[in-house]
């Protein structure tokens, strides 16, 4: 599939109509003032400054294409033809060989190397932000999945694989379940490298928990975990590589652990006239054991958008797979009424998914229609959950959704959609980001749960995380890349 130079997907069709219905639900934007986007033969680009060798290409499709992630800061900066920083080069390696010989050349060239998956970062993550050349690094054409060991429940992929790719490569009975809403682009390799978070609500949240171990090739030679269950063996070298964003090494396989093709679903929306009164549900069912497949909760607002609800009851989904779904799901239902939530038909409980995968393709609308849109998501201690959650509503006009509970806290994520500012949409957008991002650590949050660091968190990270590890990954850098030209600027 060709993919636009400036939308999610393919060229997209009907935006204004997409446009109208944005407009009617959220009374934002403006038709009369539309503006069409820049087509991919006006965009015009800075010449490569360094001569291109027979792995690389420098046509303008792939340099554009490869500029930006999928951060609404990125997409309006496309739609306006803006590619100021794209990447000198593209290579696309077959192999581990093809990705040492790109390594290589580019420390001799002082060319700086982006790893490139799906492209769907949200936070800076594949942009060349930075003085100096940039090969940007893609690994889709290493999408296979290499071996299957089924008496283990385990496989061996390649890192370049996308969700449906390595999926088909299955039989009947096991599937890696594992569905962020990128599902569809991004890849095993950026997974890895982002420590993404999946559909699974409780228990396997992210990646982490299905990585068995990670191969990847660095500048200082082929960095390989054993492949074990589990080790008491020192710290663990993947959990070095997992959130590395390509800073480490260039991430080309993985053993992940499969799971069996769920025979029995259940999927329940329950009503609650309090947001309040829906997340003290959530608490107590993320510490009942319970371990409920899809603990989705939608204030008002947001199920209005997202899921068909009345605009005046906060939503909760709650889904079981496979095991004895029926019973579970009854004492879900016990612990959400004591909460005096209200349940609904299990069929509605359906909706939510066609939403959550459509998604991305609205957001292209916004810049036309001249709406501005921000995500935040964090984590936060239950403790701490009623203070953070008032402050980032004081700041500022959002929505509010639980993707994942754990027993001790939620992951709440923010929703924010307001008027543009025609012509100063990314000056806004990063007002926006430094307002809401200081709330969160503020109030004890993470920074990112699931959207890695990039270059759009790295200022409240190092805020985050202690000044003796900063030093010993600074050192790792320096170990492992001593020419520093794996994608600079982001974690060091």
């Amino acid at each position: 599939m060709r993919t636009s130079h400036w939308a999610w997907g393919p060229e997209p069709t009907g935006l204004k109509e997409t446009a109208e219905l944005i407009a009617g639900h959220t009374g934002l934007g403006d038709l009369d003032t539309w503006e069409d986007p820049v087509p991919l033969e006006a965009v015009r680009l800075p010449p490569p400054r360094v001569p291109v060798p027979a792995f690389c290409t420098a046509e303008p499709y792939d340099r554009i294409i490869h500029t930006y992630g999928q951060a609404y800061r990125d997409l309006i900066r496309a739609y306006r033809g803006d590619f100021a920083n794209a990447p000198d080069l593209v290579t696309y390696p077959r192999d581990e060989a093809e990705v040492e010989r790109a390594l290589e050349w580019a420390a001799a060239q002082g060319v700086a190397v982006i790893p490139y998956g799906g492209g769907t970062s949200v936070v800076g993550g594949v942009e060349a932000r930075f003085d100096g050349p940039a090969l940007s690094l893609d690994l889709r054409r290493m999408d296979r999945v290499l071996a299957v060991d089924e008496r283990s429940r385990a496989a061996l992929i390649q890192a370049g694989a996308s969700g449906p790719v390595l999926n088909e490569q299955f039989g009947e009975r096991l599937r890696l379940r594992f569905f962020p809403q990128s599902y569809e682009f991004s890849t095993l390799g950026g997974w890895i490298a982002t420590r993404a978070g999946g559909h699974y609500a409780t228990l396997h949240t992210h990646i982490d928990d299905l990585v068995e171990s990670v191969r990847a090739v660095t500048p200082a030679g082929v960095w390989e975990s054993r492949r074990v269950p589990g080790s008491g063996a020192g710290p663990a070298p993947d959990r070095w590589l997992l959130g590395s964003e390509g800073a480490l090494g260039v991430i080309t396989s993985a053993w992940v652990r499969l799971q069996e093709r769920p025979v029995h679903k259940l999927s329940v929306p329950v009503r609650f006239a309090e947001f309040g009164a829906a997340v003290d549900a959530v608490h107590d069912l993320a510490q009942s054991g319970l371990n409920p497949s899809n603990c989705r909760l939608l204030d008002a607002r947001e199920a209005a958008l997202a899921s068909g609800g009345d605009g005046r009851h906060a939503v909760l989904i709650v889904g079981f797979e496979s095991g004895a779904v029926d019973a579970s799901m009854a004492a879900a239902l016990l612990v959400a009424g004591n909460h005096g939530g209200v349940a609904g038909e299990p069929r509605q409980g359906q909706e939510w998914k066609g939403s959550f995968t459509r998604m991305p393709y609205l957001r292209n609308a916004y810049p036309g229609l001249g709406v501005i849109a921000e995500t935040f998501e964090t984590a936060v201690t239950w403790d701490r959950f009623p203070a953070l959650h008032a402050a980032v509503m004081a700041e500022t006009t959002a929505t509010c959704r639980f993707a994942f509970a754990y027993p001790d806290g939620p992951a709440p994520y923010y929703t924010v959609m307001t008027n543009a500012e025609r012509g100063a949409e990314v000056e806004q957008w990063d007002e926006l980001k430094r307002r809401v991002s200081e709330v969160i650590m503020r109030e004890g949050g993470t920074i990112t749960h699931h959207h890695a660091v990039g270059r759009d968190h790295r200022p409240w990270y190092d805020g985050q995380r202690p000044e003796p590890f900063a030093l010993a990954l600074r050192a790792a850098k320096a170990a492992l890349d001593p020419a520093g030209i794996l994608n600079p600027g982001v974690l060091v």
